[in-house]
């Protein structure tokens, strides 16, 4: 009996050695436990009645292999890179291929409004939830790093298909999957509340796609992103009980269910808003109190996302994150040049997500929020709480504004025209926003030396050699022909009626562009540079104004001075994922070469720094960068003879650069 005993420990003992951290995660699915869950596994899609989530089974990959992964995001689970790496099955759990132990593989049921309609049921189409994971023992100060309940949903992107795929093959490619990889880990380091990615998968398995729908597919390689989250329940998840839509006629799969509805209510705010549901016993304060919480977190969120330059792109209500994340990576863009107009969708053709409309999109995506809440929010409160947002916004978007500017120490009334100068100015030069808010740090307070002065002109040339070139400002200045033909048509036959609608903001911003555009086409490139150093010169006095007034009655000025450039310096950052930087590292991974994924991750998660990484020189794409083994993720070291080869035939661009002529050509949809 003894020797049994003795023998049986120590097969414990090997068969726990044998047990590898990914399959020693510890998962909790509270979700499914809570809420309604569809069973059937039926194939193809279908509408799901009375149900959040669905049962589905990925489908598995062809040789998966990772691109990369991220250690911060791994940790999150209580993991490391080596943990992942050295699993022999770890690009098998990891992109759905084999069903982790403890899992339970699922898709949301949600619905939403698409460019300001409804669509009727969405819900994960190429995404598979895995469970929710118990958080690792090392958990982050950071408050944007940790989950509210302790554990951490766990999805993979791209596993195949599952009821809510309607037309879809259930992929996602190479070229998507590192955007939104590189992105949610970007997001974080930039301080910007986010869903997380833990690692990226490729295969040898491909799917056709027409990336720009211009009746050409290719073929690509089918990957996985691991995304991590406390939850990615949306505001969509309530619209699976929408009554029949006036303008669409559709309606959401669970409509009239008003007990799901609030079985879904006391999950979110139970599992999510805690202290909410601590601090209220009477259940519409509850609502109202949860409400708000969302509004405020999503007014702070874009708030963040304007002072980066972020456009999110597809701003639909199925992509608003119920805890104020910045979720489901699409068609994204950071700004380069300044224009208040840009869109990162080549598909939103009326600019309904263009930048500056991304707060007021927030807005009334909150209001379908408050409908789709229905009986559970009374009317009057939602509207009280709606009528919030744009102070909440606008402070916040301010105080962040003050702190890239490098004014900690008083809050002016002046501060606010400060601001809106500056945007007015990068407008009208074409200044990037970035670069330009960086160097900015370099402007000193004045102290009447003429070393002062000297200085203040070379941060000017500085910005100068940022801005745009009279043919980048001419396309940009141009109003779309179907705008100009019909203000010149109106003005020419019809003058009253065109005298009654000049004011109105639209018709004003076209005849602001033609009034800017009449002006370039008679200048040529020197006296635009002459023009834009003029504008700079009168902001730039204007801000060391203001910078004098935070050295009022301190008895160290230099001390003063020393503590707002580092605060500056550690708000705006020296680089941002631009869609050129993207676009290299896809290139050069569709090709097999997945080292600059890697190092670029390495940049994106240090953006405040300025180091030998971020001067590392980026090659330009379509141009020849070097192949590597992408089998592998350890070893990619690109050899230096084929690099000074490759740098032979190829622009350098450094990461912080201002983008090159060609990256205005990227199209992303």
């Amino acid at each position: 009996m003894l020797f049994a005993s003795a023998r049986q420990t120590v097969i414990s003992i090997r068969m726990a050695q044998s047990v590898t951290p990914l399959q020693r995660l510890k998962f909790n699915n509270v979700a499914l436990k809570k809420l309604p869950l569809d069973s059937s596994l039926e194939p193809g899609s279908r509408t799901v009645t009375g149900a959040c989530f669905s049962r589905v089974q990925p489908q598995p990959l062809l040789k998966p292999t990772f691109v990369a992964v991220s250690e911060a995001a791994l940790a999150l689970l209580g993991l490391n890179a080596d943990d992942v790496l050295c699993d022999p099955h770890g690009a098998e759990y990891l992109s759905g291929s084999r069903v982790i132990p403890g899992s339970e593989p699922a898709a949301h049921c949600y619905c939403g409004h698409q460019f300001g309609h409804f669509a009727g049921q969405l819900g994960d189409g190429a995404v598979c939830y895995l469970g929710e994971v118990e958080a690792g023992a090392e958990q982050s100060s950071n408050p944007i790093s940790t989950s509210p309940c302790g554990r951490w949903e766990i999805q993979v992107k791209g596993a195949g298909l599952t009821p809510y795929s309607r037309q879809s093959d259930g992929r996602k490619v190479l070229r998507s999957s590192i955007r939104e990889f590189l992105c949610s880990e970007a997001m974080l380091a930039l301080g910007i509340p986010t869903t997380r990615a833990g690692s990226l998968v490729t295969s040898d398995l491909y799917v056709q796609r027409d990336a720009f729908y211009s009746g050409n597919p290719r073929p690509e390689r089918c990957s996985v992103v691991l995304r991590i989250a406390p939850t990615f329940i949306r505001f969509g998840s309530f619209e699976i009980f929408h009554p029949v839509d006036d303008f669409t006629g559709r309606h959401g799969p669970s409509v009239g269910r008003t007990d799901i509805r609030a079985q879904l209510l006391d999950y979110v705010i139970e599992t999510f808003y805690p202290e909410i549901q601590r601090r209220h016993l009477d259940r519409q304060a509850r609502n109202a109190s949860f409400f708000r919480e969302v509004t405020v977190r999503t007014a702070k969120l874009v708030a963040l996302w304007q002072s980066v330059g972020f456009c999110h792109g597809v701003l639909n209500t199925d992509n608003m994150s119920i805890l104020g994340l910045t979720i489901d990576y699409g068609p994204f863009g950071f700004m380069d040049r300044f224009d208040p107009e840009f869109v990162s969708n080549a598909s939103d053709k009326k600019g309904r997500y263009s930048y500056e409309a991304q707060p007021y999109v927030c807005l009334w995506n909150l209001a379908r929020l408050a409908e789709a809440l229905g009986t559970e929010l009374q009317s009057a409160k939602a509207g009280a709480i709606l009528d919030e947002f744009m102070t909440i916004y606008q402070d916040c978007y301010l105080d962040i504004m003050r702190r890239k500017l490098g004014l900690l120490r008083q809050q002016e009334p002046e501060d606010v025209e400060l601001v809106a100068d500056l945007l007015k100015t990068m407008h009208i030069t074409g200044a990037d926003f970035t670069n330009t808010f960086r160097l900015l740090s370099a402007v000193s307070c004045p102290a009447g030396e003429q070393k002062d002065r000297d200085s203040t002109d070379s941060v000017v040339e500085l910005i100068v050699e940022q801005c745009a070139s009279l043919e980048e400002l001419k396309v940009a200045n141009h109003p779309t022909m179907h705008e100009l033909e019909m203000i010149l048509s109106m003005a020419e036959t019809n003058p009253g009626m065109f005298n009654m609608v000049a004011n109105q903001p639209e018709v004003a911003k076209q005849l602001e562009k033609i009034g800017r555009l009449k002006e370039l086409l008679v200048i040529n490139e020197v006296e635009l540079k002459i023009k834009q150093r003029d504008h700079w010169q009168r902001w730039v006095k204007q801000y060391r104004r203001r910078l004098a007034h935070e050295c009022d009655e301190v008895s160290d000025p230099a001390a003063v001075e020393k503590e707002r450039v580092r605060s500056m310096n550690s708000t705006n950052p020296a680089v941002v994922l631009r869609n050129y930087i993207a676009q290299n590292a896809i290139e050069a991974a569709e090709r097999g070469d997945f080292s600059e994924v890697q190092q670029l991750l390495k940049v994106l998660e240090n953006p405040y720094s300025v180091s030998a990484d971020l001067e590392r020189p980026v090659w330009s794409a379509g141009s020849g960068s070097v192949q590597a083994d992408g089998n592998s993720i350890k070893g990619q070291e690109v050899k230096e003879n084929t690099k000074t080869k490759a740098a032979a035939d190829t622009h350098q661009i450094p990461y912080n650069s201002k983008p090159p002529a060609w990256a205005r050509t990227i199209c992303v949809t």
